[in-house]
């Protein structure tokens, strides 16, 4: 059978269909208990579901406790193809994923040009790229910025934007369902549903990168707000004798942990130009400079690590963004800045290290589309 068009649901019948989507394949045993339904009830719920194609019965056979042996249920995650967009300064970085936001495909655009139009266009042209002639069922996108809605670019600092209707713009060119987020809120849906924090009630996500990012899941949800994709933690202070940031606070997130901090502060050092990873390089050849500022910054991820533990007291604490190899490279200064600021009978909140690379955040982008899609909001 030819999957049907995903129409959102509501009450028991989403309950069942995000458990699948989620977590499938899963027997219908399963399934009723993680539902709480009775086998009646969750035949009744599932035969629609079923018949419209939206759930399938997959060829491996699950014992069932009475009679016929039970075929799990599982959703087509090639039925839906979506595309993630992630715009950063100088780059659109792009990946076509399926409905369970795994990567099928990547591209990338340079962004020579910041007007907002001229963005739209590069957007649309990856977007193009990606679909290969099939469907995309919904374009997400996803920058540094404070977003508001489910399009309009209320500041994107990178790309000098203020009150920019991205999704608007996107979605006239491309006359797919566009939905635009911030960063940061994008990636940690994406390790909610798909990553590392599946199965997590409650998770701290920090990126590392251009900026400082804080994502919070707390009982299974999204913890946000109006101020939410503000960067609020980027000022949080961490090191009183750091340098200072571009608003002038000293030793904040932002002037411990951005890379472009870092970057400069080993340039300085060495009088040249000296990149991200060559500084990360130089400190683990056990160049004084680089370790010392590579050192300075781990110790204060360690202890903003430490903030999330404290006031959160979350099951994992995940680290991501395009700078966090830092976490690898200064890994000892990291745990020290850790356990300066915890209590000493605490436990260490298990640490996930994510990949550095810019199609996280763009299958991050992914799957803000993808929720959208299956949870109709």
């Amino acid at each position: 059978m030819t999957p049907g068009p995903w129409v959102p649901l509501s009450g028991p019948a989403h309950r069942i269909a995000l458990e699948v989507l989620l977590d499938g394949p899963l027997s219908r045993a399963e399934l009723a208990r993680r539902v709480d339904l009775s086998a009646g009830s969750l035949t009744r719920l599932t035969k629609p579901l079923l018949d419209a194609g939206l759930l399938v019965e997959v060829d491996e056979e699950a014992p069932a406790r009475v009679g016929r042996p039970s075929q799990p249920l599982d959703v087509v995650p090639s039925a839906h193809h979506f595309v993630g967009v992630k715009l950063t300064g100088d780059t659109a970085h792009a990946v076509r994923t399926s409905l369970r936001a795994e990567v099928v495909a990547a591209a990338e655009r340079p962004l020579t040009d910041h007007d907002p139009a001229a963005v739209a266009d590069v957007v649309a042209d990856v977007v193009a790229e990606l679909s290969g002639g099939s469907p995309v069922t919904a374009v997400g996108v996803s920058l540094g910025g404070h977003v508001a809605g489910r399009g309009n670019v209320v500041r994107a600092p990178f790309l000098r934007w203020h009150d920019v209707p991205l999704g608007d713009l996107v979605q006239a060119r491309t006359s797919i369902s566009t939905v635009v987020a911030n960063d940061v809120t994008a990636l940690t849906e994406a390790t909610h549903w798909f990553g590392s924090g599946r199965g997590a009630r409650t998770f701290a996500l920090l990126t590392v990168g251009a900026g400082v990012g804080f994502g919070l899941v707390a009982h299974g949800r999204l913890v946000t707000n109006d101020d939410a994709s503000l960067g609020l933690v980027g000022h949080h202070p961490l090191d009183p004798a750091g340098p200072p940031c571009f608003l002038g606070h000293r030793g904040c997130a932002t002037a411990m942990l951005a890379i472009g901090s870092i970057t400069a502060q080993v340039s300085v050092a060495h009088a040249r130009p000296v990149g991200y990873d060559e500084v990360l390089d130089l400190a683990e050849q056990g160049d004084p400079a680089a370790r010392r500022v590579v050192d300075d910054a781990g110790r204060a991820l360690g202890r903003l690590v430490a903030v999330a533990a404290n006031f959160t007291m979350p099951d994992r604490v995940v680290l991501g963004g395009e700078g966090v190899r830092l976490a690898t490279v200064a890994h000892d200064a990291l745990l020290d800045g850790l356990h300066a600021d915890r209590d000493p009978l605490a436990t260490d909140p298990p640490l996930t290290i994510e990949s550095p690379a810019f199609t996280e955040w763009a299958r991050g982008a992914a799957v803000i589309a993808i929720q959208t899609f299956v949870l109709g909001a």
